[in-house]
Formats: C-alpha cells, structure tokens, sequence
C-alpha cells in the first residue's frame, strides 16, 4: 500500500473556505427505519440461543430435578386389566327385543362405566363381600382408583384399566367393578320390562272395554233397525227421488218452451203463423188422446192450409186481373172467411196454451213437493246405514288393536323371562402390575416444560436486548451505510486496551478491514472533493471510537498522506496514552490562548503522522468549540494536510460530539457488536442529523471474524510477503 497515490487536497483556500467546498456531501435526511425479517430475527434468536445455551440446560435440569424428586415421593402405581364384549344376540320371531343405537352403544357403555353410580356400587359390594379389606389414603379415606375405559379400535371390546397403589385392590376393584356393571344393565332392564309389561297390560284392559262397549252398541242398533231392509228400502227410494227428478226437469224445459211462445205471441199478434196453436196441439197430444183434440188440431190446420193456399191464388190471379173482376172480387170474399176462421183459431190455440202453462205449473208444484218428501226418506234411511257402516268400524279397529296388544303382552312377557343381556367378561382382572407410565408422563411434562422455560426465557431476554449482533441486524435496524468493519481478534476478548496498528504487523486480517476502511474514504460515491476533516464518534463510551481514529490515521499515513490526528475529547482524552505522548499542551490551551500551533505537534511516533493531544482541560471544555477560532484552525488544517481525523466524546456523554459534527466534512459513528444498543444508536443518528451533521456511514467495531457470513481478509497467505523455500 505505499505505492499508493493518495488523492491530494486542493488548492489553498480562501480566508474563510469553512467547508463550502464539500456541499455535494453534504446533510443527508434521516433514514426511514424498518423492522428486520423473520429469517433475520431466527438467526438472531439463534445467536442469542448459542451464547445463552445454559439457560435451557439449567432450566430443563431444575424442572426434571423437581419431577424427579415428586416422582420418588409418589407412591407406585399398579394396574390391572380387564376386557368386555358384545356377545351375539338370541332373537326370537315376532318377539320383543331392547333395542340401542349401535353407534353410540359402546360409547355408553364406556361413560357408564365411569359414572358415579357404578363406582358407588363397586365400593358397596366391596365392603358387603368382607373378604377384602379396603385400604385407606391418609385421610382416612378410600382409596382412589383411577379408571381408564377404552374402547378398541374397529371392534366391540371395551378395555379396562384400574390403578391404583395396592396391588391387590386394584385388581379386586376392577373385578367388582365388572360384576357390579353386568348386575346393574341386568337390573335396569328388569325394571324396564316390567314397567313396559305394566303398561302394556293396562292398555290392554282398556281396549277391552273400549271393545265391549263398541260391541253392545252395534248390537242395540241391530236389535231396533233391520239393516237389509234399510239398504233396499234406501235403494228404491234412491230410484224413484231419481225418477221425479227427471219428470222436474222435463216439467221446467215445457215451461220454458211455453213461456218463450207466449212472449212470441204477444209480441206477433197480427202474425199469419199459429205455432202457440202448434204447441198446445202437441201439450194436448202428449197428455191425453182423446178424437175431440185431434179433430180440432186438424181443422185448425186445414184453415190455415186453405187460407196460404187462397192467399197464393190470389197473388197468381193479380198478375192478369184487376181488382175489381169478379174472380179477384170471389177471392178477396174467400179470403176474407178464411182469415176470420183462423183468427179464431188462433184466439182459441192463445186459451189453450195459457192453459198447458197453468197446467204445467201445477205439474211442476207437485213433483217438488215430492221430491222434498222423498228426499227426507232416503236422508233418514242413509243417516241409519252410516250409523250401522260407523259402528262395525268403531268394532273392527278396536278389534285389531286389542289383538296387537295381546301379541305383543305375550311377546313382552316371554322376553322377559329370557337374558338379553349382550355384553360379558371377555378376560377378568388380571392380578396388578407395576406401571411407570404415570411417572413417564410427569417426566415428559417436566422435560417439555423445562425445554419450553429456557426457550422461552431466552427469548425474552432477545426481545428486551436490543444490542447489535451482525451487520445484517445494522442495517435492518439503522439502514445506515456501513464503511468498514473492524473484526474482533482474541486479544480484544482479554482485558485491556488492545495495541494499536505497528510497521509490519502481522494481525493480517485486523490490517486489511483499516486499509479497507481507508479505500471506503478514498473513495467515497460523491461528487467533488472527499471530505478531509473527519470526526469520529460514538453513541456510548468503550465502544472503540479512539482506537478506531488512532488506527485509521495511521493507515491514511501509511497510504503516503499528510494526515493529523487530533483528540479533541478535552474531558477523558486517552489517545496520548495510546500514541506514547504526553497529554498536554494540547488543543485545550490551543483553543484558550494564542499558542504557536507547531510548538504543540506531536510527531516522529509514526511517518506522515502528526499528533495533537486534548491537553489540560476546562471546567466546560465544550464551550470552547464554539470559539471562532476552531473555525480558523479547521480551514488551517484543511490547507496543511490532506486528512484530519479527530476523535471526539461520545453522542449522550457531552455535547461537544454535536457541536463538532456540522463543523466537520464527514462523521463516522462507530458501533460496537454485542455492545452498542439499536436504540441508542438510532437515537444518536437522529441527533446528528438535526444538527446537519453530514454523516459519512458506520463502522462496525468488533465484527464475529468466526461467522460463517464473514469471510473478509480471512485468507492469511495473502499478506504481500513471499517465502522462498
């Protein structure tokens, strides 16, 4: 690297150049913070899990401890075995059955077995049978059996477990339990039977009497009406009510037909037509046939004949004879005597067919009045025949239900006599074998408890740490350009300042991460000229800013610049510690009094470099940044050498970082791994940012050289020295 050509400052500037020069570096606006990934926050939590590892192992070893110990003070469990089955069933034709819904039934059998009752019952055939003695806890209680019924997959046996800690008892539980179970379905179902039995019986004497009293009505009905007599008697009766009906209706169209002649009539007096004659010819003829009528309809119809026949003659004649010739004149005379004989006819055929009218009339007054009559008969006699119909029904059902009853009281009775009962013992108690899966479990428990404590402990101390681990955490958090990083060697994990960089030091990948740091400078993506003065600074003390400034100046140096390293912390300035110089005079009596600015260069401890230590500070060494005479000494600087590296207090220790930063070309803000907190770097950035400070990017102090993701300057073969062998 000292073939470098380093870029030379420029021109001497004017009286009052300040830092105009760099305004195309210049503020830059806050960054927008976003939160980091998921993948990000697993490989953190990861990070925070591989140095916390102990957490779990201490917690998974205090839970199992605290199990291990409540598990040899537990007393031991025994268990005994037991199975039941669904035997096949014996069904007789015709007879009565219980009946279960087969897809809940061995789930009932399962939740009855572990019902109150049946425990009840296991423990009064327990103390009943005095051949075991029930063992007590020390409550003076019964012991407690813990019950597990199961029911085996795809099948129809149901498993039973009983644990408790005597051996012995818990097998004589199980036993109980098993027979105490079988007695009490067979009870619940004599009972059931007998109740249903009951029931039915009264049913049945209740039809019985519903039957007898059906009987007896239907035998007085018969006593008092001749049932076969009534149905002929209602027959004929229908026939003939049949009959007048059809003689009414012929009745009323006559009337109807009379009626409409009449109106013609009247309407057609002077007509030569004679059909109300006509009609009461034909009314005469239909009801009686007597020579009188008939000779009278024909005469009528000879009149009316001869007068059409003179009444044609005379229209023939007119065509050749006047008026007044005696054949015309014997005419006119003729028709004349014919018109009056048919006008009386037609005056008499008027008589007789308001006659046929009055007739009819009278015709048709009787046969409703017999209609009526007859229809209150065949009303009467269909009432009696429903009467008789409703009876034998009332008999018939009653009959029929009586009949179901007493099959089915039969069929109740003989079932009850016979065992439905289904289900049996498959396998009786099996004599009790210690069990360690109580125990098992509460390990399990504890193990998974344990594990879930450390975990969960772990992770809330990475939620409550917001230090930074990884470059990737930075910039997720801060998106802060980082510049450089500065990888942590073993020595920075001993106590101790750690030595600053030396002419040909062999910490190759400590060397290289400055001179990478130094080219990031060199250059910078910005346009004009690169900042000369930089300011670096951190957000909390101990994170490595001074060592970061002492050694970046001496890499500038090496590079062939003109470089001076001013420590400008007038409060705990350590630099000259470190450089091998005194402490003052320094900048503090160089920014009090006019002092010749060479006579307090401090030089010879490294080539190119010169040296200005922070000198015997004030009571408020941070007013003295405010005296012009700092701007006079900066644009002095920026004349005499090509770089200014100045190493500043922290942000949140004093004000002197702020007030230093806008005067500043560019400012790095060091950030320590494991060390500096998100929040208060992110915080110190919003800091300089108000005061337009222009802010250069991060350097990430103390990088893990170990990780996997860091593979910077690892390769230690390319150190730029050849060996010949």
């Amino acid at each position: 690297m000292n073939d470098m050509v380093p870029i030379k400052g420029p021109a001497p500037l004017p009286a009052d150049p300040g830092y105009a020069g760099y305004a195309a570096y210049g503020p830059m606006p806050a960054p927008a913070y976003s939160a980091p990934a998921s993948a990000d926050l697993a490989r953190r939590y990861l990070a925070f899990l591989r140095r916390l590892w102990w957490v779990p192992v201490l917690s998974l070893l205090l839970t199992l401890g605290a199990a291990t110990a409540y598990v040899l003070q537990m007393p031991p469990t025994y268990s005994s075995m037991s199975a039941l089955w669904e035997t096949e069933k014996f069904r007789l034709p015709e007879g009565a059955a219980f009946m279960d819904d087969f897809s809940t039934h061995l789930g009932t059998q399962v939740a009855l077995m572990n019902s109150s009752r049946i425990r009840q019952l296991t423990m009064a055939r327990l103390q009943a049978s005095g051949t075991n003695t029930i063992p007590l806890d020390k409550d003076r209680r019964p012991l407690r059996v813990s019950l597990k019924i199961t029911q085996a997959p795809k099948g129809s046996i149901i498993l039973a477990t009983a644990s408790s800690s005597d051996a012995a008892y818990s097998q004589a539980f199980l036993e109980a339990l098993m027979n105490e179970f079988l007695q009490f379905k067979k009870t619940v179902r004599k009972l059931t039977s007998g109740d249903t039995l009951a029931s039915i019986s009264e049913q049945v004497l209740r039809l019985e009497r519903d039957l007898k009293a059906d009987q007896d009505a239907l035998t007085a009905f018969e006593r008092s009406n001749n049932l076969a007599i009534l149905q002929e008697e209602g027959a004929a009766a229908g026939g003939y009510l049949t009959k007048l009906k059809t003689e009414l209706s012929d009745l009323q169209l006559v009337s109807q037909l009379l009626e409409a002649t009449a109106l013609e009539q009247a309407a057609g007096a002077s007509a030569k037509t004679n059909s109300g004659g006509f009609l009461a010819d034909a009314l005469s003829r239909s009801d009686s046939a007597s020579s009188s009528s008939s000779s009278a309809g024909a005469d009528r119809q000879l009149a009316y004949k001869q007068l059409q026949i003179l009444e044609m003659e005379r229209d023939r004649l007119s065509k050749y004879f006047r008026p007044k010739h005696p054949e015309m004149v014997r005419l006119d005379r003729d028709l004349e005597n014919s018109r009056k004989l048919v006008e009386l006819y037609r005056n008499q055929s008027l008589e007789q067919l308001d006659a046929s009218r009055q007739a009819t009339k009278m015709k048709m007054a009787s046969v409703q009045a017999s209609i009526k009559e007859w229809e209150g008969k065949v009303v009467a006699e269909n009432g009696l025949i429903a009467e008789a119909e409703r009876l034998k029904s009332d008999v018939t059902r009653t009959q029929s239900l009586y009949d179901r009853l007493q099959t089915l009281l039969q069929n109740v009775d003989i079932s009850r006599n016979i065992e439905q009962e289904t289900t049996a013992i498959l396998e009786p108690a099996s004599p009790a074998a210690r069990s360690y899966r109580t125990e098992s479990i509460i390990l399990g428990l504890a193990l998974f408890a344990g594990l879930a404590l450390g975990l969960g402990i772990v992770f809330l101390v990475e939620r409550c740490d917001d230090r930074l681990l990884s470059v990737v955490e930075v910039n997720a958090k801060l998106t802060d350009n980082i510049i450089g990083q500065v990888p942590e060697l073993p020595w920075g994990l001993r106590k101790g300042p750690l030595p600053l960089l030396e002419q040909g030091d062999e910490r190759h990948m400590y060397v290289e991460s400055y001179r990478n740091l130094r080219s990031a400078l060199l250059f910078l993506p910005a346009e004009g000229q690169r900042p000369k003065i930089i300011l670096i600074t951190s957000a909390l003390p101990n994170e490595g800013k001074s060592t970061v400034a002492a050694n970046l100046a001496r890499t500038l140096a090496q590079g062939g610049s003109r470089v001076l390293l001013v420590d400008a912390d007038l409060r705990k300035g350590r630099l000259h510690k470190a450089m091998g110089h005194p402490q003052g005079p320094g900048l503090a009596e160089l920014l009090k009094q006019p002092v010749e600015m060479d006579n307090l260069i401090q030089r010879n401890s490294w080539p190119n470099l010169d040296f200005l230590p922070c000198g015997n500070s004030s009571e408020n060494p941070g007013d003295l940044f405010l005296d012009p005479k700092l701007d006079s000494l900066l644009a002095l600087w920026r004349q005499q050498y090509d770089h200014v590296v100045i190493d500043t207090c922290p942000v949140f220790a004093a004000d002197d970082a702020t007030t230093l930063a806008p005067k500043a070309d560019g400012t790095l803000l060091v950030v320590r791994r494991k060390f500096s907190g998100a929040r208060a770097v992110r915080e110190a950035l919003n800091l300089l940012y108000q005061r337009q400070a222009r802010l250069v990017g991060l350097i990430f102090n103390r990088a893990n050289s170990s990780a996997n993701s860091y593979y910077y300057y690892k390769y230690s073969d390319y150190t730029g020295r050849r060996k010949d062998h």
